[in-house]
């Protein structure tokens, strides 16, 4: 029984070695983990083919081994235990494991992706059970169970219980809609799948002893149900008519039923007759339920058996342990009996004490082993009983070979035949050689690796086949792990070769053959390393000295040494001169000798070939024939073989020199120390010295080869750039041509256009004058409208201002009147007082004048006017005692002059307005026309030359004109100043002046009236302060119709050479004067 170990590997071979025909175990698979700790696998369940099954073990991990293909590999890490495992029926890469988070997952065993994640149940699935059409599945835990659709993997229904009574398993019944539901109860419910109808109940029993139903198992037919549990008796039902058939008893041993099943058959029609009973003591026992007989078993106390699943076609049996591991029974081992004619009848019927309704189908299964006829045939029977004597001898025992052979009588067969049978030869020779098969050591050795020695093997020995050159290159690779010599051995592969490719599907009894033959037919091959081996040839010279001294003398005659006749016999095995054939009748006889028959055999194959060999005389004759096949007669030459191995003397025969066959150690293979190993070791090193300049030397060979290739590659793209380059040029000259003969096309094409364009611009500019001589046009009268409505505005404010102007001079007229008046009666009072004031209005006027002369130095005209006007000014100090009665009408004029003041200051800022107004549509009109001004800036330049000398010439007009009317207001006043006065002493001054002084100082000296002049004197004094006031508001009025005036001017020059402007801008630009 072969164990496999599958570790923490995700994938491998199942077993390394091929099963045994006739073993019921299969082999054994565990799975260990850290620090050797066994990981126990808990559900198995096989696919529709029955080759593959899936198990999952306590860590989570699903496992799908592939039985036919001897593979394993890891499909799904859960991370969690599975509590059931299903495949799905309709598509077979997806299987339903269910968890201990009793959730129900579904993966792909190919993609090993997540297909869907189905959750329900509030308790452990213990059963999954799938429909035969693969649509629906039907899981079960202790409380409830659901039916899910498994294109959708949405629940469709679920089967609520009470608590009292438990469910112990649901499913499907093959072939058919039904699904059977079994509860602790021991009641057994059939319903319809499609409409949940219940179709009928089993009858439970009324007599005998209750079951407690546990494990249930149906026929693939789906006709019979069997039932067990905690008793040893099994109810066989018929569904078909819903009445129990029979009841099994079981023997003793068996206290509860934990599993049934049933074993298919491919010739039975699913009518299964085989019933697996997997009871508490760990056995799982095989029944036919219709004779009720003992068929086989599985499992013992030792080795328990916890859960089995069988395969669907019947041919394997997968067994969950009670230690975690899996043990795969072949059913063709365990069921051989099946297939033979039905024997007698072991069943018997008991007398059921116990239970009297049901004795009449109670049937007993009988334990005992029967015995079984002989397959008969048509000749007579010939009957050998083979007894051992009750005593071996020593001799029968060294004799004794493993699988039960014995060396003696294979040595016998073999005389008798000449060779082994070829069916069993490999069998044979693994018996002779006691091979140990020692799959760890020999995996230990592999695992490090193709040796170095034996990279490049397939250029000093290449084979077409790949196969056997990987073998090859394996087995060597070990042998060289093994013993350090075996990588500097040349001949190593000649040896090995035939070996590789007789055992070329079983690498690691290839090794172990070769290791043999190596330990004990070469032996004392290396002591001479790396020499041939002397001493063997030695031997090999003196056998055939002793018995062909002639043929010998010929060979030394022609200088032919052993190492020419003999060494290539035995560095070749003879696998160079004999054909495949008769080499392996010859090992058939090597392998059943002593080691030192292989030295006889390569003297008696000389000594066989002794006619052709005296005829050679060269010494490459020799050469050839030693190293091409032969016209031999192989028997003739083992039977010369032995001659030469039984008449040769002691004194010179190899058996006293060489060893007994010793078999390779079981366990480990033994240590190979028999070379020199200082030789070796130098040549080993040797060997990395030159591997290692034969690197650097490739390294270097390469880099070469690759700078040669770079220049290559440089040179031919060099000339490739330059026939390039001459095409581009020839290229280009072309182009050139074409693109003159496209420009003149263009230049044409391009005048066309170019007068086309200057028509079009013509007309353009045609239509665009137009439009702008309409647009002057309409501008020029729009423009002339509203200086005619501003003229008109003017003359109406003039009128009225004019109007208010003589009012306001007839009332000053009225009060001259009232002042003339009262001025008369105060001359009165001031001739009284003129004598008594005279000399402090001499003083008063002598100071005031120092003072005008201090303050007017520079103003020689004023102070000259001052002496004149002496004699006025004593008047008028003298006459100051009327002012306190002009107050009154001095006061009521400053008003008047104040609202007057404020209307113009109203104007004034009316006019600001207007001028902010209009410098704002200048900066619109100045950001619009700037895109256009470049080519008319220096016309505009020179307009606004003009306007600004206009302007001057206006203003200098105007200047002129105030310096004209200043110079008739001072006449007047100079009048004034210097008009006669005839009482001059009798004047007073009234020093009360105070009130009435500073509006007079505002309008310069206006109010300066002297009190002794006459009427008509007082009104021109009035009319040229009130002209004055009316001269400066029409100066002003002028100012600003001059600016205005220009302003129009200035706009009607820019809008005519501007004749781009949109009219938006124009429309906005004739607001301005409004």
């Amino acid at each position: 029984m072969e164990v496999t170990d599958i570790g923490n590997k995700e994938e491998g071979k199942v077993w390394h070695r091929k099963p045994t025909p006739g073993k019921s175990v299969l082999v054994t698979v565990r799975r260990t983990a850290q620090q050797h700790k066994t990981v126990r696998f808990l559900h198995v369940t096989f696919d529709t083919t029955g080759d593959s099954f899936l198990a999952g073990d306590h860590h989570g991990n699903i496992y799908l081994f592939d039985i036919s293909r001897n593979r394993f590999r890891l499909v799904q890490k859960t991370g969690q235990a599975c509590t059931a495992l299903a495949f799905s029926l309709r598509r077979t890469t997806e299987f339903l494991v269910a968890l201990a988070d009793y959730t129900i997952k579904c993966f792909d065993k190919d993609t090993k992706q997540l297909v869907s994640w189905m959750r329900g149940h509030e308790g452990a699935v213990s059963s999954i059970s799938v429909h035969s059409s693969g649509r629906y599945a039907i899981t079960t835990s202790s409380d409830t169970a659901q039916l899910w659709d498994l294109d959708t993997f949405q629940r469709k229904r679920k089967l609520n219980i009470r608590q009292s009574v438990g469910i112990q398993r649901v499913f499907f019944l093959p072939l058919s809609n039904t699904i059977l539901s079994c509860f602790s109860d021991d009641s057994i419910f059939a319903w319809e799948s499609d409409t949940l109808f219940c179709k009928y109940q089993l009858p439970v029993p009324d007599s005998g002893p209750r079951i407690s139903y546990k494990a249930f198992a149906v026929t693939r037919d789906g006709k019979s149900l069997a039932a067990g549990g905690r008793s040893n008796l099994l109810h066989l039902w018929c569904l078909d008519s819903q009445r129990l058939l029979k009841v099994i008893q079981m023997p003793a041993q068996v206290r509860t039923v934990r599993q049934l099943e049933f074993l298919p058959d491919s010739f039975d029609g699913g009518a299964n007759q085989t019933l697996g009973v997997l009871s508490q003591d760990g056995a799982m026992r095989f029944i036919n339920i219709h004779t009720c007989r003992l068929l086989f078993h599985m499992g013992s106390a030792d080795e328990a058996v916890g859960a089995v699943a069988v395969g669907p076609n019947g041919r394997h049996i997968a067994a969950i342990m009670d230690n975690g591991s899996i043990n795969v029974y072949s059913v063709q081992s365990l069921t051989q009996e099946l297939n033979k004619p039905p024997p007698s009848q072991v069943a018997v019927v008991s007398g059921g004490e116990a239970d009297q309704n049901l004795s009449g189908i109670k049937m007993k299964v009988k334990s005992e082993r029967v015995q079984r006829p002989a397959r008969s045939s048509g000749r007579r029977p010939q009957v050998k009983t083979l007894r051992p004597p009750a005593a071996s001898s020593a001799e029968d025992k060294e004799n004794e070979l493993p699988a039960g052979l014995n060396k003696k009588r294979l040595v016998a067969l073999l005389k008798a035949f000449g060779e082994f049978p070829a069916k069993y030869r490999m069998f044979v020779w693994r018996s002779l050689l006691c091979l140990p098969e020692n799959h760890a050591a020999y995996s230990s050795l592999t695992d490090k690796g193709l040796h170095t020695a034996f990279l490049t093997l397939h250029d000093k020995y290449p084979i077409k086949s790949h196969k056997l050159q990987r073998g090859l290159q394996r087995v060597l690779s070990a042998l060289a792990h093994w013993a350090a010599i075996f990588a500097e051995v040349e001949y190593l592969p000649l040896v090995a070769f035939p070996f590789v490719k007789l055992f070329q599907n079983n690498p690691m009894l290839c090794f172990e053959v070769v290791a043999t033959v190596i330990v004990n037919w070469c032996q004392h091959w290396f002591e001479y390393f790396p020499n041939p081996p002397l001493n063997i040839l030695s031997m090999a010279e003196n056998v055939l000295a002793h018995h062909d001294q002639e043929l010998l003398q010929h060979l030394v005659d022609c200088g032919v040494t052993s190492q020419l006749y003999v060494w290539p016999l035995l560095e070749t095995l003879f696998s160079e001169v004999l054909t495949r054939d008769e080499w392996l009748r010859l090992f058939d006889n090597v392998f059943s000798n002593h080691p030192s028959f292989l030295l006889m055999a390569c003297v008696a194959y000389v000594i066989s070939c002794r006619e052709p060999l005296l005829l050679c005389s060269q010494k490459k004759d020799f050469e050839y024939f030693f190293h091409h096949r032969n016209n031999l007669d192989v028997g003739a030459m083992i039977k010369e073989a032995y001659r030469i191995a039984g008449s040769t003397p002691a004194d010179i025969h190899p058996r006293t020199m060489l060893s007994d066959f010793t078999a390779l150690t079981s366990g480990q293979y033994p240590v190979f120390n028999q070379y020199p190993e200082f030789i070796v070791e130098y040549q080993s090193r040797e060997r990395e010295r030159i591997r290692l300049q034969e690197m650097e030397y490739l390294k270097e060979r390469q880099e070469l080869s690759a700078l040669r290739a770079d220049f290559v590659r440089r040179q031919a793209e060099e000339k490739a750039y330059y026939a390039q380059q001459e095409l581009l040029q020839k290229a280009e000259e072309h182009r050139r041509n074409i693109l003159a003969q496209e420009e003149d096309k263009l230049a044409q094409q391009r005048t066309k256009l170019a007068a086309m364009k200057r028509e079009l611009k013509v007309r353009e500019l045609n239509l665009l004058d137009a439009t702008r001589r309409r647009f002057l046009k309409h501008q020029q009268e729009q423009q002339a409208s509203q200086i005619h409505r501003l003229d008109q505005e003017i003359s109406r404010k003039m009128d009225l201002r004019e109007q208010e102007t003589a009012a306001a001079v007839q009332d000053l007229e009225v009060r001259q009147m009232e002042l003339e008046a009262q001025r008369k009666r105060l001359e009165q009072d001031l001739l009284k007082e003129q004598e008594r004031v005279g000399r402090a209005v001499e003083e008063e006027v002598l100071l005031k004048m120092r003072e005008a002369e201090r303050a007017d130095e520079s103003y020689s005209e004023l102070l000259h006017s001052a002496e004149s006007n002496l004699q006025a000014l004593e008047e008028s100090l003298a006459e100051a005692h009327q002012l306190g009665l002009e107050s009154d009408w001095q006061r009521e004029v400053l008003e008047r002059l104040q609202r007057v003041d404020a209307e113009q200051e109203r104007k004034r800022e009316r006019l600001a307005q207007l001028q902010r107004q209009t410098l704002a549509e200048e900066g619109r009109l100045a950001h619009t026309m700037r895109e256009v001004a470049g080519r008319k800036w220096d016309e505009v330049m020179s307009s606004r030359a003009q306007l600004q000398e206009q302007r001057l010439a206006s203003s200098a007009a105007e200047t002129e004109g105030e310096r004209q009317r200043k110079v008739e207001s001072a006449g007047l006043s100079g009048g004034l100043l210097h008009r006669p006065a005839a009482s001059v002493a009798a004047k007073g001054v009234n020093t009360a002046t105070g009130g009435g002084s500073s509006p007079t100082q505002r309008q310069g000296g206006a109010s300066m009236v002297c009190l002794n002049s006459t009427s008509p004197s007082g009104s021109s004094s009035t009319h040229f302060s009130l002209d004055r006031g009316r001269a400066h508001l029409d100066s002003s009025e002028r100012e600003l119709l001059k600016e205005i005036r220009e302003l129009r001017q200035k706009l009607a020059a820019r809008a005519r050479e501007g004749s781009s402007v949109s009219s938006p801008s124009v429309h906005a630009l004739s607001s301005v004067p409004q």
